[in-house]
């Protein structure tokens, strides 16, 4: 008896295709000598790993998303110890496909903006917590680590948050008519 799969041929390429054009965006940031440990804004390069969740779902949006975190550790690794790769790469990334759970086509504009901000949210938490937890030396002399954590990351964080979720309502109508 031949087993169904829910992974078709069609999700694989789209999610391939989506790992291939967030790539590409996270290629174009914002240059500034503020993230020298990591950390960036982007041209929106979170876009292709929320539509794929809002279109698959959180499952298989946190799949491929983790799978872009993996992508962009070997393009630029950058790790203080083996479990700040995991925290800053598969794992916080991995957080992005969290809007597939709670963004859908008949989702509301305050759902799918609380969607986003649960998704990036959770991506903000793991790379706070490996900032503070194994990037404790880089904070500035009479500055917390938690402090300089929550600051550091959020600096990043929360322009990425305001520009994934602009674009996100630019192209949604579109991508809610892709078959």
């Amino acid at each position: 008896m031949e087993r169904k799969s829910s992974i078709s041929t069609k999700m694989l390429v789209e999610g391939a295709m989506m790992i291939a054009i967030a790539t590409v965006l996270s290629f174009l940031k914002m240059k500034t000598p503020l993230w020298v440990n990591g950390g960036s804004v982007t041209a929106g390069s979170m876009i292709p790993l929320l539509v794929f969740a809002y279109r698959w779902g959180g499952t298989k949006g946190m799949f491929v998303s983790a799978v872009y975190g993996l992508l962009q550790f070997m393009i630029e690794p950058y790790a203080a110890h083996p479990l700040s790769v995991v925290l800053d790469y598969p794992l916080a990334f991995g957080m992005i496909g969290l809007f597939g759970y709670f963004a859908n086509k008949k989702s509301t504009a305050v759902q799918i903006t609380l969607a986003a901000t649960i998704a990036l949210g959770m991506r903000f938490v793991a790379h706070f917590l490996s900032g503070f937890i194994f990037f404790a030396s880089y904070a500035p002399e009479g500055t917390h680590p938690v402090v300089y954590s929550l600051i550091y990351n959020g600096s990043y964080m929360l322009p990425e948050l305001v520009i994934s979720v602009v674009i996100f309502f630019l192209i949604r109508k579109p991508v809610e008519g892709i078959k």
